[in-house]
């Protein structure tokens, strides 16, 4: 690389794939945001577009939980590096956890720990990485599993999600994109960014359709029995006979600890052809490169898992039934603004913007820019999801400041509605 002076320096440049994988991320898109943001305003900030809700004091987690945690740091066994006496009961844990919704039994060998669901998406993308391979992913869809994918030198192909069918996969798409240099589709369930949940019919047509053309499913779970709508949550691990699937989750949404890193990758294949195809020897090869999740953590697990009261999911279950519920009504009442299907899990919602309804705005990043600086309200363009002129709601926060939020979106609307209408 040459630098100042003409010399030329011995480090090589850059790999631009880093480069690639970081135009992909939400946070690039929220930097820019909160440039825009009046730093001098009399107005707070109310953040609706990340999928935190711990900042939230009605969303504070279990105290079962919390206790959990200090115990582990108080008893002193946690202090040190990991080991199968720390290791070895929080994978049993998950595949007790994981098991109760599946017609067979993971065992613990079916687990790998990972530091957070982020490090999870990581491993796999770097075990199928590799020159000329080609990975599904949903449009729209969470930027990170792009973003890895894309760091991995892999090749890109977004089948759609279907707004007028509550986002349901694209099937006949997934067919036709899909050939002999496909790895694997990756399905979201509940979804980030759109809030659906997938019925048991879709999902065995999914796990059909994978079998069909070979393909190994990729099961974002991370939102795994956050629903509260008509349709229940079903693990895509329950259809483990028909295709082989990798789960991916973590404690962080359930429990509401993103901050405490601890989550999973679970092989749901009672048929062990990822044994046999040796991806499961190249899963482990490739954690054993990688950190493992906090030993206090991994301590705590089984009590967290063991012993949190039903209450405490219930609790916000029904307070996330009553945020999306305010969501949904407030958006309803925004001529520029439509949401093609009432959220029904995690605690997204995709809305459309209708550009003809207003003056002065240019797209989806310009109308959040400008409602940044104008109204001190961060909303994710959709242009970072995959969809142009749409906007990412996250409605996971107190009721008070979210119908506050929305005001203040309604008022920047009002004042920049279209003339002619």
């Amino acid at each position: 690389m040459e630098g100042g002076g003409g010399k030329r320096w011995r480090f090589a440049t850059p790999n631009p794939a880093v480069a690639a994988a970081g135009e992909r991320s939400i946070q690039r898109y929220l930097l820019q945001l909160h440039a825009c943001l009046d730093e001098h305003g009399p107005r707070p900030v109310i953040p609706l577009s990340q999928g935190d809700p711990s900042s939230s004091p009605c969303f504070r987690t279990a105290p079962e939980a919390e206790e959990a945690v200090a115990a582990a740091v108080r008893s002193g066994d946690y202090n040190g590096y990991t080991s199968p006496a720390t290791s070895l009961p929080a994978r049993r844990a998950v595949a007790e956890y994981l098991s109760c919704d599946l017609p067979y039994k993971l065992c613990t060998d079916d687990i790998l720990l990972t530091s957070g669901c982020t490090q999870a998406i990581e491993i796999v993308m770097s075990v199928f990485g590799q020159p000329g391979a080609n990975i599904l992913l949903p449009k729209p869809g969470y930027p990170k599993h792009e973003a890895h994918a894309v760091f991995h030198r892999m090749e890109v192909r977004r089948y759609d999600l279907v707004p007028e069918r509550g986002w349901e996969v694209d099937l006949e798409a997934v067919e036709a994109l899909a050939d002999e240099n496909t790895v694997a589709i990756l399905i979201t369930n509940p979804n980030n960014p759109c809030g659906n949940v997938y019925t048991y019919e879709h999902l065995s047509k999914i796990a059909d359709t994978a079998s069909k053309l070979s393909l190994l499913v990729i099961a974002d779970e991370v939102y795994g029995r956050l629903v509260y709508g008509s349709t229940p949550f079903v693990p895509m691990g329950l259809f483990g006979e028909t295709v082989p699937v990798l789960t991916l989750g973590a404690i962080s949404k359930r429990w509401v600890v993103p901050g405490w890193r601890f989550g999973w990758i679970a092989i749901c294949d009672p048929k062990g052809i990822l044994k046999e195809t040796k991806v499961v020897d190249s899963l482990r090869s490739f954690r054993m490169l990688t950190t493992d999740p906090a030993t206090f953590i991994q301590g705590a697990i089984p009590h967290i898992m063991n012993n949190t009261n039903d209450e405490f999911f219930s609790k916000t279950i029904e307070l996330l039934k009553e945020t999306a519920e305010i969501c949904y009504g407030e958006i309803k009442e925004i001529k520029c603004i439509t949401c093609p299907h009432k959220p029904e899990g995690s605690f997204f919602m995709m809305v459309k913007l209708d550009l003809s309804q207003l003056s002065d705005i240019g797209d989806d990043i310009d109308f959040c820019k400008k409602l940044a600086k104008e109204e001190s309200v961060i909303l994710m363009p959709g242009r970072g999801l995959g969809m142009e002129n749409w906007l990412r709601i996250t409605f996971a926060l107190d009721p008070p400041k979210l119908k506050q939020g929305l005001e203040r979106v309604k008022s920047f609307c009002r004042r920049h509605q279209s003339h002619s209408n």
